[in-house]
Parts: structure tokens; C-alpha cells; sequence
């Protein structure tokens, strides 16, 4: 393993390089997937037959709660890096635990956004509108909770082991893919609910 000393721990071998490129190929990938899911949706909104609409089941709330929340965590896991370039193996950790205790609160107010839905006469047999909302709601959330476990499994690496370069660039690269999700759901609040809503 050659190490390149100028550079941050996460970035300082060849392999990290080369790991962190192919994780924005990756993001690559993910930007077609939610591209494509926001295509679809841009196409099939207006086509609600006897379902409801989104000004109908969109509720600003809750939606301005999981946007704070979901934003926070970004800010916070900025945080997390941040400790992990000076070295401060604690507060990295406690920095993923708050990341990732919101990343909780956030799927939890999705759960029961998703359960308003179904009350509301909103589901995925409903309507194609209903159908591509669900969809892509329930990706973007799928993202979310598959992220909570990638990121428990680096909070016991970081915790067993310490900060080595190898941990750093898992870390570092979990916080690309943990702000990208925060990318995606600015276009879902932007397009999909503040626009339902008006």
C-alpha cells in the first residue's frame, strides 16, 4: 500500500483513489436511476383517474420536518469527516450515530407519510400518478435505510480498529453517497411536493 502523504487519509493510497473514483461512477449510476424515476413521474402526475391528487395528500409538514431533518444530518455527517482528518476518533463516531439517528427519524416520518397515503386512498394500484409517487418515495427511503446499516457497519469498524486510511476512505466515501441522498430529496421537495402542493 503506498501512501501519498499531502493528500487527506481518506484519498492518501492509490487504492483509495481509485476507490473513491469508482464510487462516483457508481453515483453515475444513481443519478440515471433517480433521473429516470423522475421522468416517469413528471410524465404520469397528471394522471390520477378517480385517485386523489397530490394537493390532496401532500402535507407540508411533516414534509418540512423530514427536509430539516434529512439536511441536518448532511451537515452533520460534514462534521463526522471532518473529526476523522484531525484524527478524533470519538467524536467521528458520535458524529455517525447523530447522522444516523436522524436518518431514523427521517424514515420513520416517511413510514407514516406512507400510511397517511393509504388512508387517504393513495396506493400503488390507485393510480399511475400514486403508483410512480410510491415508487419513487419508497427508493429514496430504501436508499435511506440501506444507508442507516452501511453506516452502523463503519461506526463498529471505526470503534474496533480506529481511524486507519482504509476506514477513512469507507467513511468518506459513505458521507458521498449519505449527501447525494440529501441531493435527491431536494428534488423530490422541490418537484415533487412544493409543486403538488400548488
Amino acid at each position: 500500500m503506498k501512501l501519498i502523504n499531502s493528500l487527506p487519509l481518506e484519498y492518501s493510497t492509490e487504492q483509495n483513489q481509485i476507490n473513491i473514483l469508482g464510487f462516483w461512477i457508481f453515483l453515475g449510476a444513481e443519478i440515471m436511476l433517480f433521473g429516470t424515476l423522475f421522468a416517469s413521474y413528471f410524465t404520469l402526475v397528471n394522471r390520477t383517474g378517480h385517485g386523489p391528487t397530490g394537493a390532496e395528500i401532500f402535507e407540508i409538514t411533516p414534509v418540512l420536518i423530514e427536509t430539516f431533518v434529512l439536511l441536518a444530518s448532511s451537515f452533520v455527517i460534514g462534521l463526522a469527516i471532518h473529526a476523522m482528518r484531525i484524527g478524533r476518533k470519538t467524536a467521528v463516531i458520535s458524529f455517525l450515530a447523530i447522522t444516523l439517528i436522524l436518518g431514523l427519524v427521517f424514515v420513520s416520518f416517511e413510514i407514516s407519510e406512507f400510511v397517511h397515503y393509504m388512508h387517504m386512498g393513495a396506493e400503488l394500484q390507485t393510480s399511475a400518478f400514486t403508483a410512480i409517487l410510491l415508487t419513487t418515495l419508497g427508493t429514496h427511503g430504501a436508499h435511506v435505510t440501506l444507508g442507516f446499516f452501511w453506516g452502523l457497519f463503519i461506526m463498529l469498524q471505526i470503534r474496533k480498529r480506529g481511524i486507519t486510511p482504509e476506514i477513512a476512505n469507507k467513511t468518506f466515501i459513505f458521507s458521498l453517497y449519505w449527501h447525494f441522498l440529501d441531493v435527491v430529496w431536494i428534488f423530490i421537495f422541490s418537484f415533487v411536493y412544493l409543486k403538488g402542493l400548488m
